[in-house]
């Protein structure tokens, strides 16, 4: 399993290198674009403002939000902002904060929102489009010998399994509250315990064909825990109204290739269509390559999928699995859901790829060098109706990558200057 961790390095020879393309902003108006970076050498967030013109990245001010309003967080990890982009989480090993973005686009103080239950390391997050719903994921010790079952009761006496806890919020609030399924030990929400080691979540609401609209979550796993050990998976689960975690009657699904540790959902059908598909990307590294396999969530008995499938609404497996560089560890869509970006952190390369919105099966556009060990990807829009542009934290070598979007044909066409990154080891990235 990739461990999620920055490794300190030494700055001095890349500021001697590197263009430096950044400088600080000083005007009290929020900037029409945000990118904020997590650094996991300084524990804190920098901000800063885009240029819509030219893709450029300007620090907004040198008073960089902490992570954590204290030193029981743990490491930071990963960064999320709302769908009006008024506050922001970060994701700590141990403890989720919030926080509230400014008239000028810094962040305020931290507030811990939740904290991880006891034993657990807290590992990735995801949120709805919406922004009304987050999971994360986390993991127990590290050889549990009572996970017996995905589901069992939960107790935070005794459980040492890794857990799945589903959050309500409220886009403009940092409140979050623990929901799904109640159980004695708590005597309220419980998290929902896994039975295998989980690795990337992504979670999805869509509809199809006039239906009520319906909310599922994908969970990868590298390690099964049980006396089954069935190693390298992909978890489905669907979310009802009150949080409750119900897995399907198909779930697991092999993941199509060994070690999975990137999982990405997406429902390419535009709005108010049914043209498209519900598909899931999942990311893995075998021993020497690394590869991207699809999913179709099957509504209808249509290409992969049978009546069965439809039935259930099972996944099916479209065609064999992609080779990409060695571990793709983060997955990003454009905002139409046309084409999906991929970074590899080992080898140090962003791929795009064209979906095809009514199969899912995906072809490749083009291929950019990153820097050392990329981590996360975000994207933002221009003030040009023909591009956008795409950021890589590049977690080794302390830089952030940036890359020109050709909206039609979704092609990194054209590289940014790499900007030097202070804190140090960037990791998380959110952009609005």
């Amino acid at each position: 399993m990739l461990k999620k961790t920055g490794i300190v390095v030494g700055l001095a020879g890349l500021f001697a290198v590197s263009a430096v393309l950044m400088s600080c902003g000083s005007g009290s108006d929020r900037p029409a674009g945000l990118l904020y970076v997590v650094s996991q050498s300084l524990f804190n967030v920098s901000s800063y403002a885009v240029d819509l013109g030219s893709g450029e990245l300007s620090l907004i001010t040198n008073n960089l939000a902490d992570t954590c309003p204290d030193s029981t967080c743990g490491l930071p990890l990963t960064i999320s902002l709302d769908p009006t982009a008024a506050t922001a989480f970060v994701l700590n090993q141990q403890a989720l904060t919030g926080f509230t973005v400014n008239s000028d686009g810094s962040l305020s103080k931290p507030v811990t929102v939740a904290t991880s239950q006891p034993g657990q390391t807290a590992l990735a997050m995801a949120s709805t489009t919406a922004g009304d719903l987050m999971a994360v994921i986390s993991g127990g010790i590290a050889n549990p010998t009572d996970c017996l079952q995905d589901g069992q009761p939960y107790d935070p006496d005794t459980n040492d399994c890794p857990l799945i806890s589903i959050y309500s919020t409220t886009p403009g609030s940092t409140s979050v509250s623990l929901i799904g399924n109640t159980c004695q030990a708590l005597d309220g929400p419980c998290p929902y315990v896994l039975s295998r080691m989980p690795t990337a979540v992504s979670i999805i609401t869509f509809a199809f064909n006039g239906g009520p609209s319906q909310t599922m979550l994908f969970v990868t796993s590298n390690l099964d825990l049980t006396s089954k050990h069935n190693d390298s998976e992909l978890s489905v689960f669907s979310i009802d109204s009150s949080g409750n975690l119900t897995q399907q009657s198909a779930s697991p699904y092999a993941s199509q290739a060994p070690n999975p540790i990137s999982v990405k959902a997406v429902n390419t059908n535009p709005a108010n269509q049914n043209i498209g598909g519900v598909f899931v990307y999942v990311g893995a590294q075998a021993a020497v390559t690394g590869s991207v396999s699809t999913f179709q969530v099957c509504t209808q008995a249509q290409g992969p999928c049978t009546q069965q499938d439809a039935n259930n609404e099972s996944l099916a497996v479209v065609g064999k699995p992609t080779t990409v560089g060695q571990n793709p560890i983060a997955m990003l869509t454009d905002p139409t859901n046309s084409f999906l970006y991929i970074g590899c952190n080992v080898g140090n390369n962003v791929y795009a790829f064209k979906m095809n919105t009514s199969t899912g099966v995906l072809t490749q556009l083009s291929l950019q060098p990153a820097g050392a060990g990329p981590v996360a990807l975000a994207m933002h829009g221009s003030d040009n109706t023909s591009n956008e542009y795409l950021y890589v934290s590049n977690n080794g070598q302390s830089t952030i990558s940036g890359y020109i979007v050709n909206l039609t044909s979704g092609a990194l066409v054209a590289p940014l200057a790499p900007m030097i990154f202070p804190p140090g080891n960037p990791y998380g990235l959110a952009g609005k």
